[in-house]
């Protein structure tokens, strides 16, 4: 089952010429979701391609970059007669400027569109097989973050011992697969534990929004695939990111290490930097051992499973 996650902006506050502001496309077996919407982030998922059938959006906070784009992405959407709903989840105490940027034309979407307020610990959407969770941070307004969670799969079915069991091929290997004991003809029972292996992990992604560093992000998810972190200075700039409540890409890398990830990606990099990012990347892998990167616009990622390799 794909889940893909596409980098649709990666600038700090200031868009430059190659980023966008923040928004991050994240598919799963074909739903769609939105974490935040920087201006211009239409044009972004026009560009790379991935289409406006999205039912959920998760905005981190209210800053303009992280939500001006979303005017502009409702009204796209009414013209192409959308039909279908839209949930916009937030942090608590920002009902009102989220249905204000719904509203911003002065007319209300065609379609339904539901205002959300979630705070750290809450279930923002619960899904079949995955549930969003929102998770303090700590910026200089309101805030969350999300995490994309998936649900534990089903052990391996060991189909060679189950036929050394006398299983017959057919209905019993499903009856046992789904946890549930089954008969012979002989009268012997075989439980599911002796042909079913250990429950399977499914996968997770972390996505802070702007923040400094935070336990919340840590304890948030258990050994995160990917843990997409606010960078937006380096080490030069270590005090102003305690100023302006953000993250170096060092302060993001040892969070990263603490909870375990396997990838850190390094997001909402300041455009004082103007696209020269081997600083970032120098500091991260200083303290993280995992795969580190700095994500461009369109830039997209398959996240595998924990035990693809296996």
């Amino acid at each position: 089952m794909p889940l893909r996650v596409t980098f649709l902006g990666t600038s700090g506050a200031i868009p430059t010429p190659e980023r966008n502001p923040t928004g991050i496309f994240v598919a799963r077996e074909g739903e769609e979701l939105l974490f935040d919407a920087g201006e211009g982030t239409q044009r972004q998922m026009m560009r790379f391609g991935t289409g406006f059938a999205v039912s959920h959006l998760f905005v981190t906070h209210l800053h303009g970059d992280h939500v001006l784009g979303i005017p502009g992405l409702l009204q796209t959407m009414d013209f192409n007669d959308r039909e279908a709903p839209l949930a916009i989840h937030g942090p608590h105490g920002t009902r009102r400027q989220l249905e204000s940027l719904v509203n911003a034309l002065g007319n209300r979407p065609s379609f339904p569109v539901r205002v959300n307020q979630v705070g750290g610990g809450d279930v923002a959407y619960r899904a079949d097989e995955y549930e969003i969770r929102a998770f303090e941070t700590d910026h200089d307004t309101r805030s969350v973050g999300y995490a994309l969670v998936e649900d534990e799969r089903k052990g391996r079915f060991d189909r060679e011992r189950a036929e050394e069991l006398g299983v017959p091929v057919g209905p019993k290997f499903s009856r046992l697969h789904e946890g549930n004991p089954v008969e012979l003809e002989d009268g012997t029972v075989v439980r599911p534990e002796q042909v079913v292996g250990e429950p399977r992990p499914g996968r997770t992604i972390v996505y802070t929004g702007d923040t400094r560093p935070t336990v919340e992000t840590i304890e948030v998810a258990e050994e995160p695939d990917l843990l997409i972190h606010d960078a937006t200075f380096a080490d030069d700039r270590a005090e102003r990111a305690v100023e302006t409540a953000h993250s170096t890409a060092r302060g993001a890398a040892e969070i990263a290490s603490r909870a375990g990830a396997k990838r850190l990606a390094l997001m909402h990099v300041s455009s004082r930097y103007a696209g020269y990012t081997d600083d970032h990347l120098e500091q991260a892998r200083e303290s993280f051992d995992g795969e580190v990167f700095v994500p461009g616009d369109g830039d997209e990622l398959e996240v595998p499973y924990p035990d693809a390799e296996e």
